[in-house]
């Protein structure tokens, strides 16, 4: 656990936001070429990024300070110490959706096509940042006794490091959405790169909390992170159904003409 990785006096270069800052580089980069390589004005893309980076931890932090509500109502300063970690993806994922799509309407883009065109690189921004989870000691897992276990500082007890877990986890997703990605002319319908990211990442992160240890339990022995998990599969499952079966439709109707 290394929460600074380097310090000059007073001022110190925290790990969380260091990678956190690298992620966000490192997806608005692939995914500005990505939108070049598909005729897709790239500085939109770019300015879609910082749109959606904004809106991301403006969620995630509200999120996070609302499930930790009893702590910030007696150390209000805190909020803003988002160096120390402390962004809850679902706020994030959620209101970040939202913003993207006002800005690609008012920009008149499509929306589905363009959410192909970032998927991946949410993926892969997820991996990079759970790295700084791990380097600051947040988001940590249950104790156990494999080999592979971690100690964090102050910390008699092993744990499983579930933010490595999450990591890996997020690279693969990441090269399979890249791969269906490069096959999106032969793709069903638009969207569906979008819709599998979904769909990989909700099933993942509900398993995965079964081994995170920082997350409370709140209805039927399920954590917050596990409800929305399985909302955002099932509807990703639906619009998936629908749009297949729109698309099916279509191609029928043409045979027909």
């Amino acid at each position: 656990m290394h929460p600074v990785i380097f310090e000059f006096g007073p001022f110190k270069v925290y790990s969380y936001g260091l990678m956190v800052a690298a992620a966000f580089i490192t997806a608005a980069f692939l995914a500005s070429q990505e939108a070049a390589r598909q005729k897709v004005p790239a500085e939109k893309i770019f300015n879609l990024s910082i749109y959606l980076v904004a809106a991301g931890v403006l969620g995630a932090r509200i999120l996070y300070v609302l499930q930790n509500l009893e702590f910030y109502l007696i150390y209000p300063s805190e909020i803003l110490m988002l160096h120390k970690g402390g962004l809850s993806f679902y706020g994030g994922f959620i209101l970040a959706v939202i913003c993207g799509i006002i800005f690609l309407k008012r920009q008149e883009m499509p929306v589905s096509a363009t959410l192909d065109i970032i998927a991946p690189y949410l993926a892969l921004a997820q991996a990079i940042g759970r790295i700084g989870c791990f380097l600051n000691g947040c988001c940590y897992g249950k104790p156990t006794n494999l080999p592979f276990a971690v100690y964090f500082p102050g910390e008699t007890i092993a744990r499983h490091p579930v933010q490595i877990y999450s990591s890996l986890i997020l690279l693969f997703i990441f090269v399979i959405l890249r791969l269906f990605q490069a096959k999106r002319h032969k793709g069903v319908f638009s969207g569906q790169v979008f819709l599998l990211y979904c769909l990989s990442y909700g099933s993942a992160r509900f398993f995965m909390e079964y081994l995170r240890g920082d997350n409370l339990h709140i209805f039927a022995g399920f954590t917050l992170h596990q409800l929305i998990s399985a909302a955002v599969f099932i509807i990703s499952l639906l619009i998936w159904r629908k749009r297949c079966k729109n698309s099916l439709l279509r191609s029928q109707s043409k045979i027909k003409a």
